[in-house]
């Protein structure tokens, strides 16, 4: 059994190290990866310190990690869509049953028995659990794997695994495009990349922000408009007048705010995960007949279309590319809010440890 060099985290109290992993020999229907970029989700964080452990509790050692890009380094005999030398990408799925109606209708990520990139019981039996994209290779099957169009930066498409799909996903499915009037709640990873989806679909976009130096960057990204949502004279003027708002903040915050803010039967989508639960008047929703959702990342054919509506667009997150060896230093300042608005790693500096 194959070794990778990787990073991981022993306890939610330690910081990453370099470690060695275990990867499983390619069979049949597997695609053998080098990773060359692999981006930083908050989803990561979370992880690998534990912090949702009511619900997904983290399994020791961990190596996060599922915005995941580079080349094909070998192919099992049954693959067909893939050759050594191709660009691909893999998301936040390796795995899942193919069999429940879930996966029979492309909602893979909906699967009961979906396997998550890292700290999902290793199908394979590789390791207790899966491990992610921290290394310096992974091995899929290609079921689960995409192509990445030539025509996008590679170390820029990378967050486009986790936060494009988070983010086209229920955009797509709010019926987002021309002549529609679309709030995108928060400007960090995911809501950056709302920002530059929903108005490459045609829509009105407007950004809510509490932070009033965000305005600016918002425009640049995209955003017609920018409501600071601590102003009640600027939200009264909007009120009621959205069709899809996008929610991609993960701290608590008023939802009922933005329930008022839509139209009737307008939707309000969330994407952020809190770990506190929300607050919801029923009034809110029943007047109106407003609608509130949630949406997990998407399967992997809607997946593959998001990239390729990425490269027809141009689209990309904005990175910033650093070596593993700060990914402390880089955890730290995702805290802290301080990157605009992806970390990116460039997984060849593993080989310098």
């Amino acid at each position: 059994m194959p070794n990778a060099k990787a990073y991981a985290v022993e306890n939610a109290a330690t910081p990453f190290g370099s470690t060695t992993i275990p990867r499983r020999e390619v069979t049949d229907r597997d695609v053998e990866i080098e990773i060359q970029y692999c981006g930083i989700c908050h989803s990561d964080l979370h992880t690998a310190r534990d912090e949702w452990a009511s619900v997904m509790p983290t399994v020791y050692p961990c190596v996060p990690g599922h915005e995941i890009v580079g080349k094909v380094t070998k192919v099992g005999d049954q693959v067909s869509k893939f050759k050594v030398g191709d660009a691909v990408g893999v998301g936040c799925l390796v795995g899942s049953d193919r069999s429940c109606a879930c996966c029979h209708s492309d909602l893979e990520q909906l699967c009961p028995n979906s396997v998550f990139t890292y700290n999902s019981p290793d199908p394979h039996g590789t390791a207790p659990v899966t491990y992610g994209g921290y290394s310096e290779s992974i091995v899929v099957d290609e079921h689960f794997v995409l192509s990445v169009p030539e025509n996008l930066e590679l170390a820029a498409a990378a967050p486009l695994l986790c936060a494009g799909i988070t983010t086209y996903s229920p955009l797509k499915r709010g019926d987002v495009g021309p002549g529609r009037k679309v709030g995108i709640v928060g400007l960090g990873g995911l809501g950056h990349m709302g920002v530059k989806i929903a108005k490459a679909m045609g829509a009105h976009v407007v950004v809510f922000t509490r932070t009033p130096s965000k305005a600016e960057d918002a425009k640049r990204l995209g955003a017609d408009e920018v409501i600071l949502s601590t102003d009640e004279d600027q939200m009264a003027q909007h009120a009621g007048s959205f069709h899809f708002i996008l929610d991609c903040v993960s701290a608590r915050h008023d939802i009922n705010m933005y329930l008022g803010m839509l139209a009737h039967d307008g939707e309000l989508s969330l994407v952020g995960a809190p770990e506190e639960p929300f607050e919801v008047s029923a009034f809110a929703l029943l007047f109106g007949r407003k609608k509130l959702s949630g949406s997990l990342i998407g399967g992997i054919a809607e997946t593959q279309e998001m990239l390729d509506f990425c490269g027809e667009h141009g689209i990309v997150s904005d990175v910033e590319v650093i070596p593993i060896q700060q990914l402390n230093e880089a955890y730290e300042r995702l805290v802290n809010g301080d990157v605009k608005y992806r970390f990116s790693i460039d997984m060849s500096s593993i080989q310098q440890d």
